[in-house]
């Protein structure tokens, strides 16, 4: 395992700095280290006081991780570093010892407060930028530190150019604040280490009281462990940008911030490996329910379930090819992510509702089957086929419309039917939090209720 070290200050909330790092370490699978240069008061409103740690502490946390053979450093990545003594220190150390680092100048929290001494700046550019592999400001860092005015990209790229020119240091200029690239909904990042590459994902637009705290931390962190794994520059870029901005886009909101999710990623997967099973398992129940074949239609049925926050029907996992009676029982073929557009359009549409019903089947229609699953308490709707619009899908069509139709104090319905249409068979769609919890309900109307 590579081992990173974090050389800045701590956020008592919890979202940016040193705190910040470490999470985002553990969730790319380096191991972390510290060296805390400032403690600092601070919350969602601001930056309400700053303690620089005495410089020999801090010469000394880096010489006692650095003196052990079993720990050591691989890479490294600087944060805040408040006074000229301090980075001069950093600089010392760093250099002493050869750690390549990625230098993120820091100079404002992103609630509010000055991080770094306006005497220190130069500093910071002389001892700093000359030995670091990248640079990392941001549009108003950028800006400060080349003396040029950034309004454009093609500002962006002078002050790119520019800093390059201290040092030879690669530069990666942050999106996100540039005006024109906001507009066009983008954030792009700008490389520029010889010659120029940029980097784009869509614009996250919050809410106006909002602040996403953590971003550029978590960003420095990244790169520094994507570049402790051997990664070129422009490969460890690519995959910082998205671990970024997916963990900006599915942020935790605290007070007034969007704190910046570092698990993302770690949940996103547990969670396609939890829907994968689960569906796995619904399918086994169903093909042990006795009489589940005579609920099978004659278009065949499918089981699906979506991961938390799904966007796309590659995030619903279902059965490739459907469900359908075989003599040996029943016949079902691989469960799999993206193989049935069909139930994961419903899931999909049924979430925009209510993100806790993940989970659908379909069944064939009658009467009995309705009266059972209200026998049983399910909430019920429905909609009609020949009022389709010509220019939509059934399935996005029909939930949604089922669901505007049901107005028992707001909550989703259970269970949406339609008679069918011209060459259309009537449908049974019973929705639920998971496959399994579905499988359930499945078995319990085929107990309650044996078709002739």
């Amino acid at each position: 395992m590579k081992r990173v070290m974090t050389i800045g200050g701590s956020d008592c909330s919890g979202g940016a700095g040193i705190q910040a790092d470490i999470k985002t370490f553990s969730a790319l699978g380096v191991y972390g280290t510290s060296a805390l240069t400032a403690i600092t008061a601070q919350n969602s409103y601001g930056v309400q006081a700053k303690q620089e740690v005495p410089v020999e502490l801090v010469e000394v946390q880096i010489e006692s991780i650095m003196s052990d053979k079993g720990i050591g450093v691989d890479y490294a990545k600087t944060g805040m570093l408040y006074s000229s003594a301090m980075i001069e220190v950093v600089a010392k150390e760093l250099k002493k010892y050869k750690i390549p680092f990625v230098l993120d100048p820091v100079m404002k929290a992103g609630s509010g407060g000055i991080l770094l001494e306006d005497n220190a700046l130069n500093t910071l550019i002389g001892l700093l930028i000359p030995i670091c592999e990248v640079v990392t400001p941001n549009v108003p860092e950028a800006s400060i530190i080349s003396g040029i005015a950034i309004r454009n990209k093609e500002d962006a790229k002078e002050a790119a150019v520019k800093i390059h020119k201290m040092s030879g240091s690669a530069v990666i200029i942050k999106g996100g604040h540039l005006e024109q690239e906001i507009a066009a909904g983008k954030a792009t990042d700008l490389i520029y280490d010889g010659e120029f590459e940029e980097i784009s994902s869509e614009y996250i637009k919050l809410k106006k009281e909002k602040i996403v705290h953590g971003a550029g931390c978590s960003f420095s962190a990244a790169l520094a462990a994507e570049l402790s794994k051997g990664k070129n520059l422009r490969d460890a870029a690519v995959s910082v940008k998205k671990f970024v901005h997916d963990a900006i886009s599915s942020g935790e909101e605290v007070s007034n911030l969007i704190v910046v999710n570092h698990a993302h990623g770690l949940r996103k997967d547990a969670d396609r490996y939890f829907v994968l099973e689960n569906v796995k398992e619904a399918v086994r129940m169903l093909k042990i329910t006795l009489n589940f074949q005579n609920f099978i239609p004659e278009v065949g049925t499918n089981i699906g379930m979506a991961i938390e926050c799904a966007e796309s029907e590659l995030d619903v996992a279902a059965v490739d090819g459907r469900i359908i009676p075989a003599k040996e029982g029943i016949h079902a073929g691989c469960v799999d992510f993206g193989v049935s557009s069909h139930v994961a359009r419903m899931i999909l549409a049924m979430m925009e509702h209510d993100k806790e019903k993940r989970s659908a089947i379909n069944v064939k229609y009658s009467s009995q089957i309705i009266e059972a699953c209200k026998e049983l308490g399910m909430r019920i709707s429905s909609f009609e086929r020949e009022k389709e619009p010509t220019v939509v899908k059934t399935m996005d069509w029909g939930v949604r419309e089922a669901i505007g139709n049901f107005s028992l104090e707001g909550k989703a319905p259970d269970v949406i039917f339609d008679l069918g249409a011209v060459g259309k068979e009537p449908m049974v769609r019973i929705f639920g939090n998971t496959a399994v919890e579905v499988a359930v309900k499945v078995k319990r109307i085929v107990e309650n209720l044996v078709l002739e």
